[in-house]
């Protein structure tokens, strides 16, 4: 069975000396968060993910799901692991106290996802998408709808699951069927169908809260005119009545690659009730708050996939003997070395560490801005945090769960014949982590949304906040001498950026070009953003060895793997932009 041990040192380095949680105080969810509390915290978390979670994952995948007459049974101990997770309280950490939450900074809860994915990226979901099915009732649903289905999912009592794609429309949400009608007791009744629907239908809770995006007759066409709907799989009544099924189903489930413990299906609505979430024909805000949940989410998946990869790849070629090293002597014994030795798989390892561990700083970085935009008191450090998070969020997804794929490829690689065989189980991560690249959009989908919504329609504000923050940065930045590669390769990345930048907006510029761009600019992004934040890493690991701190070795290795990354990795960004600026006048006949 592949091993886990979550990096509790690499997220305390992050949150303490990166980001400096203790300078945020003025945000009320951080007023008491000292390094002990984090400390305490992290502990928790990799003792539930590695104790309860990661025993299921290899065995999950082989048991998978099953279903039979519209139910469908989880592997075995998933029911069980799940309640200890809602009974120690690991669930709703960053949901509001009023409905049951534990009112828990959310970039603390980005620390427990990441472990538990890890783990068990299947079995996270259960709780993952609970989340966001919160996220977006929180923020539009009523009153009544708050009172009834918040509290239970914040205590992990119920779960939640998102539906939106249908069999004909994909991402095109405009091109949507599910139909709504009004009832003249103020809900409405709900029938189609849809699929790839993940865990709607499961045995570790008896409720389910769904959210059902469908039309209303007379609705605007395309995706303007859609309405989202709570239909819950159990209709619950006031007082002591039972509650009663709702006419939504599971009518199969699909035959996936990966993520074989989590139940994805096709369900239909024969006049299901739902309850309208926010205003008729008005589905996209609470639905879109739901969706970069989501989306932030899936981008962590990535990451922690990478993570647990890398891990495993350490593992194995620091044990697995092969081979002699380029520096070999004839006259020396021929003795097999272990495979770490050799460059070629040094090379592979120090590509895995350089996204991994900037990937890691970078992504409670986006959770931080997120918990700014909600709860710092100065209206525009919140506003400024919020277009910073709002840009990020596509980039986060796209290049997260591209470079999570790469990093479990590379671990096969690294294992040889025997990762590429079940037994050694490393197999696993890259048939997991492939779905994250199309969920919640496709990632060439987020290329197009940050360049039409993030970049174009605000003609470059807030990605020119970004380039500023960085080059703001780079102005301000320890000069030591360990980080001059990485200084000077950050000039010209972010010069790169801003070119590519002012070619997008340009006026007039075919829409032809940016979507032929898309691609290849939010690669440029996501490198500059992890170039930014390894000089960030690598500043406080020179302050640190500067003051003569403990762990040395840990700070010598971050400043290693940034001046890898500053020559091997950062280059790139030249190619990129050229090939962001090329238009769409060769890709005219395919």
């Amino acid at each position: 069975m592949p091993s886990y041990s979550a990096p509790q040192r690499e997220f305390r380095f992050v949150l303490d000396e990166v980001l400096r949680l203790e300078t945020h105080a003025t945000l009320p969810a951080y007023a008491e968060l000292s390094p002990e509390t984090i400390r305490t915290f992290l502990e928790g978390s990799a003792a539930i993910c590695e104790g309860e979670a990661l025993p299921l994952n290899q065995r999950g995948d082989i048991e998978g799901c099953k279903w039979k007459d519209g139910e469908v049974t989880t592997p075995n101990g998933f029911a069980n692991a799940y309640r200890e997770f809602a009974r120690n309280g690991w669930i709703g950490l960053q949901f509001d106290t009023q409905y049951g939450g534990k009112g828990l900074p959310g970039i603390l809860a980005e620390c427990f996802y990441e472990m538990l994915c890890s783990a068990n990226m299947a079995f996270s979901g259960f709780i993952d998408l609970s989340e966001a099915v919160f996220t977006a009732i929180y923020s539009h649903g009523s009153q009544e709808l708050k009172d009834t289905y918040l509290p239970k999912l914040a205590e992990g009592e119920w779960t939640g699951a998102m539906h939106l794609t249908e069999a004909h429309a994909g991402s095109d949400l405009g091109l949507i069927r599910t139909r709504a009608e009004r009832q003249a007791d103020g809900s409405y009744r709900i029938f189609g169908e849809k699929i790839f629907i993940t865990n709607a239908e499961h045995d570790l809770t008896d409720n389910i809260v769904n959210l059902v995006v469908a039309r209303l007759p007379g609705a605007p066409l395309g995706s303007r005119g859609l309405s989202l709907f709570v239909v819950p799989k159990l209709l619950v009544a006031g007082g002591d009545a039972p509650a009663r099924r709702n006419a939504v189903r599971c009518i199969s489930l699909e035959q996936k690659m990966g993520l074989k413990a989590a139940p994805t299906g096709t369900y239909s609505y024969d006049g299901a009730t739902g309850y309208l979430v926010g205003d008729e024909h008005d589905g996209l805000k609470p639905m879109f708050v739901m969706v970069n949940d989501a989306r932030l989410g899936v981008a962590i998946q990535g990451l922690a996939i990478a993570e647990v990869a890398m891990q495993n790849a350490l593992a194995y070629t620091g044990e697995r003997l092969q081979g002699r090293p380029p520096s070999h002597s004839k006259a020396a014994p021929d003795v097999a070395v272990p495979i770490i030795e050799h460059p070629d798989v040094r090379k592979m390892l120090k590509e895995m560490q350089a996204f991994t561990e900037a990937g890691r700083g970078l992504a409670l970085w986006a959770a931080l801005q997120i918990d700014i935009s909600k709860q710092h008191p100065d209206n525009e450090e919140r506003r400024r945090a919020a277009s910073l998070a709002a840009l990020m969020t596509p980039v986060l997804k796209s290049y997260f769960t591209d470079k999570g794929f790469k990093v479990a490829d590379l671990c096969i690689q690294c294992h040889g014949g025997h990762g590429y065989v079940r037994d050694m189980g490393v197999e696993q991560f890259l048939r997991d982590v492939r779905v994250t690249r199309l969920y919640e959009g496709t990632n060439g989908i987020q290329a197009l949304d940050l360049i039409r919504r993030k970049v174009v329609a605000d003609r470059g504000a807030a990605i020119n906040q970004f380039i500023e923050m960085v080059r703001n940065g780079l102005d301000k930045g320890t000069r030591n001498g360990e980080t001059d590669v990485l200084e000077q390769g950050m000039q010209a990345a972010i010069k790169e950026l801003d070119t590519v930048t002012q070619w997008m907006v340009a006026e007039g510029r075919n829409p032809e070009d940016h979507a032929a761009g898309a691609g290849d600019y939010l690669d440029l992004l996501g490198l500059v953003a992890m170039g930014w934040m390894w000089l960030s890493m690598a500043n406080a690991a020179c302050t640190a060895m500067a003051e003569d701190h403990d762990d040395h070795d840990f700070y010598q290795r971050k400043v290693s793997t940034a001046g890898f990354f500053a020559d091997r990795l950062l280059p790139e960004a030249s190619l990129l932009a050229k090939r962001a600026m090329l238009g769409s006048g060769d890709l005219a006949c395919v």
